[in-house]
């Protein structure tokens, strides 16, 4: 066995493993209380998404339940809560409406088909792509998401809704200075739902937010004819649902990385998503992917770092809305949405908008981060922001490379020899003005060339040398190009005249 293996081993090793935290009476109950509180914030907002999403409340809830549950044994990514999500919603939308339940399920299906290809593929691994000024941005504006979406529980409500969300948030404040053993997410809820009962104050429940199911999620296989036409329907919605899953999926597992100072296994993750969307779908749910609010109410609030508290949500969340629905449904909505504030405000990234870090950040660092906030919160698509963001970098980056490329100018003792000496990457952007750094009528009879401080990237520096040889030729002037690599030497021999 090499060494590269058992380091692989030893970097993507779980840390605690779910054996550790079996053992440790501690953290196991830490580990069970987080999913207990993750089970309770997922209920409205699986209604909420199954309502955008246009379909009844169980299809949501169903959903957050199986993929739970299955990405804890599956996902690559430990602690990670997979469920329904807006993001996923707003992209399946049309489909119901206009073609009805079975195609909308077929679609969840196939986008989870999708993902398993794209997982098999290999596509976790262009999130080595994605610079940190995005990933700053994306988290931002999912905290400024998860922030807003919390209004249309705090406008045209009972005066009372207010001081109980007021409540809510000091009590997660003051809890964690107490004790840490109890997350304080749950006692704030125990607290503000005890308070309502106790006093029999009338405000917005879990209960009011849509029925809640009764029983067991069964088998669905969707009644469509398995024909081209159904697939040209269904493959564009679920394609679209495939690549915003992945995506909003990698970077909340990336931000788990940084968070919780450990690995995971992007490409398993990758595909686990797929796996978990078609069991969703037949067994009747919307699809999801990896929600970054309840992720971030387990791992940074509740201190959750193993498979347990993950399959312990989808569990809790069966148990609370089919066994006690009765229960859940007196929730008050201003507990939970207490909760998602303080998930929001401790999600977003204070330390890029200081001015300390403003002034010392490059000015397009900082530009990149804001297009990719401003991206997501105009179209409302998380996946719109990151590639958007991604190719504001790719352009800016493009333009400071391409200044980095000089050329020198040396002319030999005798009159007779002219060295040019060309330092930097030279590719598209920056061979394309290379032809008009060198003096063709005013040079001597022999030039030289050196790349030996350069590298050929592409077929447009390729096609910029063989410009200047022809320029040179035709003053009857001979051309020498050395120095150059032998990545380079194999890119020229490859194209040059190949462009006449």
């Amino acid at each position: 066995m090499s060494a590269t293996t058992v380091d692989d081993r030893a970097r993507y090793r779980a840390n605690p493993t779910v054996l550790q935290a079996l053992k440790n009476p501690r953290m196991l109950t830490r580990e069970v209380l987080a999913g207990l509180v993750v089970g309770l914030a997922l209920i409205p907002e699986a209604i909420a998404f199954s309502v955008i999403a246009g379909v009844d409340p169980k299809v949501g809830l169903f959903s957050s339940f199986i993929m739970a549950v299955s990405i804890a044994f599956l996902g690559g990514r430990p602690a990670m809560v997979t469920a329904a999500t807006g993001a996923v919603a707003l992209v399946i939308a049309p489909v119901a409406p206009t073609y009805g339940l079975d195609y909308f399920i077929a679609t969840v299906i196939l986008a989870g088909v999708f993902q398993v290809i794209l997982g098999v593929l290999g596509v976790a691994k262009l999130m080595r792509f994605i610079p940190r000024s995005v990933m700053v941005g994306f988290v931002n504006a999912l905290a400024i998401f998860v922030f807003s979406s919390q209004f249309p529980q705090l406008i045209d409500v009972p005066w009372l809704v207010y001081p109980l969300v007021a409540l809510g948030i000091i009590v997660m404040i003051v809890m964690p200075k107490i004790t840490k053993i109890v997350p304080a997410p749950l006692v704030s809820v125990v607290i503000v739902t005890g308070v309502v009962l106790a006093f029999a104050i009338t405000v917005p429940t879990v209960g009011d937010q849509g029925e809640l199911p009764r029983s067991l999620p069964s088998l669905f296989i969707p009644n469509v004819p398995l024909t081209w036409e159904t697939f040209t329907i269904i493959a564009p919605f679920a394609l679209g649902v495939a690549v915003v899953g992945l995506l909003e999926s990698l970077l909340t597992a990336k931000l788990v990385d940084e968070i919780t100072d450990t690995h995971s296994r992007k490409g398993r993750e990758a595909w686990a998503q797929g796996v978990s969307n078609v069991l969703s779908g037949i067994f009747g749910g919307m699809g999801g992917c990896a929600v970054i609010g309840q992720t971030m109410i387990n791992v940074k609030a509740s201190g959750a770092r193993t498979r347990i508290s993950t399959f312990c949500a989808g569990v809790f969340l069966f148990l609370l809305v089919v066994v006690f629905g009765d229960f859940v449904g007196t929730i008050p909505m201003a507990a939970l949405v207490a909760v998602m504030i303080m998930v929001a405000i401790g999600a977003f990234d204070w330390h890029s908008v200081r001015p300390s870090t403003l002034r010392r950040m490059p000015k397009s660092e900082t530009f990149v981060m804001i297009a990719t906030v401003v991206l997501v919160l105009l179209t409302h698509n998380l996946a719109v922001g990151v590639v958007g963001g991604v190719l504001v970098a790719s352009v800016l980056f493009v333009r400071r490379v391409a200044h980095f490329v000089t050329v020198r100018r040396v002319l030999g003792e005798a009159g007779d020899l002219v060295t040019y000496v060309v330092e930097g990457e030279l590719f598209f952007a920056s061979s394309n003005d290379l032809t008009t750094l060198f003096s063709y009528s005013s040079d001597p009879g022999s030039v030289v060339i050196d790349l030996s401080g350069s590298h050929v990237w592409d077929a447009s520096t390729v096609a910029a040398l063989d410009a200047i040889e022809t320029k040179y030729a035709a003053l009857g002037k001979s051309v020498e190009i050395v120095g150059m690599n032998e990545s380079s030497q194999r890119m020229r021999g490859r194209l040059t005249g190949g462009f006449d």
